[in-house]
């Protein structure tokens, strides 16, 4: 449900907002060139995607609690962020990652996978509080303000790509918008502090311990190390998080009120009557079968007839304002929400339900998991591998030069749904906004050497744009 909440403050929270102030730390939103109002109509956008794609929970346990807390919390927001223009809505996702993500103009969503991890109702607000102060503070626009040269009619496309990628954290939207999500949901390690500190803030406004918000992040990050969050992805630690948490808490009055609520367990009981939580992974996979939702097809012929060796007259492709590619002109593009790819005819579709591709080239942007580009390659390979058991690593990744910057080339093996052993060469890079972008060619091994002069010419030909 959208709510838009401009009641006045009850008068324990004004005297709270009163006293809490002494010694808070003063945050001041970045510039930005959009209205309120245009980030209402991106979030507006954008969330509409989000609900076609997202296995949305409609326990209404589930909805009122959430709906309640984050009436609290915008309750609990400085006036002078909460723009009369924005809708707040808070919605209930059934998917195992610990993730919330909230959407320019109000718009927020939380997964069940963030509620099985806290351990109590305010480490759940915490991470509420967090995602409001992204909105308040209007950083997803301020991220676009910084990329410069994206157009308005652009950026809600682009920020429902960003949020409905798959499960490696890719965020390519669809068509020419390709690659333009990552510079509008990552955030900066500033925008990560001044989020962490309104955030607390808010959460001593509406009488909870900010305390529980350092506590989260503490969970989420032991979490990374097994499995990488998807939240982390999008919200890099600034480093010594919960320690300036806790100093932004002392300085801070909490606001009274009643005890710990029995609805979060309740809310949590409730997961209980609800059909398994998806994988981002395995959302992704639905996407991807359905072929997008570009109008693309969602096969260039049929899996086990012969592909034909690639054409030697090559067409020069755009992936929007990220990318320009040569590829053999018999490929075909097919769009995607996870990657954009070039193959043959009988080089892409389904067998036995799954998707697959046979030959071509695919390539993606994912969120980093580090500036280092070995670690994040290494990464990258390890989510890769989760899908596919039998890929492996046939020796070491090289450092190459592609576009003119350093890049690193791995060589892998797997065998395809197909049953042949298929080829496959790695590749990637860092882009200026710390995501990693990958080139992939595949091709069953008894066919490579027919490929190898076709995958030598679109690496050559490959050009990144972004600013560096």
């Amino acid at each position: 449900m959208t709510v838009r909440l401009r009641a006045a403050a009850s008068v324990a929270l004004l005297v709270a907002a009163i006293s809490g102030a002494v010694g808070q730390t003063r945050i001041t939103p970045p510039r930005n060139k959009y209205t309120p109002e245009q980030d209402v109509q991106l979030g507006r956008e954008a969330a509409a995607e989000v609900r076609r794609e997202y296995p949305i929970i409609e326990n209404p346990t589930v909805t009122r609690y959430l709906d309640r807390l984050g009436r609290q919390l915008v309750e609990a927001a400085p006036a002078e962020f909460d723009h009369p223009a924005f809708e707040y809505s808070f919605t209930p996702v059934n998917l195992k990652e610990i993730n919330a993500f909230a959407l320019p103009g109000g718009p927020m969503f939380v997964n069940r996978g963030m509620f099985e991890a806290a351990a109590t109702e305010g480490e759940v607000v915490g991470v509420m509080a967090h995602e409001l102060s992204h909105v308040l503070l209007r950083h997803g626009t301020a991220n676009a303000t910084k990329a410069q040269g994206f157009q308005l009619g652009q950026l809600a496309g682009a920020i429902a790509g960003a949020v409905v990628g798959g499960g490696w954290g890719q965020v390519i939207s669809q068509g020419s918008q390709f690659g333009l999500g990552t510079w509008l949901l990552k955030y900066s390690r500033e925008y990560e502090r001044q989020a962490d500190l309104l955030g607390a803030q808010i959460m001593a406004r509406a009488g909870y311990d900010p305390r529980d918000l350092g506590r989260m992040f503490e969970t989420i990050q032991k979490s990374s190390r097994t499995g990488a969050p998807e939240w982390m992805s999008s919200h890099p630690d600034p480093g010594n998080r919960s320690s300036y948490i806790a100093r932004e808490a002392a300085s801070l009055q909490i606001a009274q009120r009643n005890g710990p609520s029995a609805e979060f367990d309740r809310a949590r009981s409730a997961f209980a009557s609800l059909p398994p939580a998806q994988s981002m992974a395995e959302l992704a996979r639905r996407s991807e079968s359905g072929g997008g939702s570009t109008g693309a097809p969602a096969n260039t012929g049929r899996i086990g007839d012969p592909v034909p060796p690639p054409s030697t007259q090559f067409r020069a492709v755009r992936g929007g304002q990220l990318f320009d590619v040569e590829v053999p002109a018999n490929w075909t593009g097919i769009s995607g929400n996870n990657a954009v790819k070039f193959v043959p005819e009988n080089g892409y579709g389904t067998l036995n339900g799954q998707t697959v591709l046979t030959h071509g080239v695919e390539f993606g942007v994912t969120r980093a998991s580090s500036s280092d580009l070995a670690e994040a390659t290494r990464t990258l390979l390890t989510a890769f591998q989760r899908e596919n058991p039998e890929l492996r690593q046939l020796g070491e990744a090289r450092r190459i030069r592609l576009s003119q910057r350093e890049a690193l080339g791995v060589p892998l093996r797997n065998r395809s749904a197909t049953g042949r052993a298929e080829q496959i060469g790695l590749h990637t890079m860092l882009l200026s906004n710390g995501s990693l972008f990958y080139f992939a060619t595949v091709v069953p091994q008894d066919d490579a050497s027919a490929y190898d002069a076709a995958f030598a010419r679109v690496a050559r030909s490959l050009r990144l744009k972004d600013t560096r």
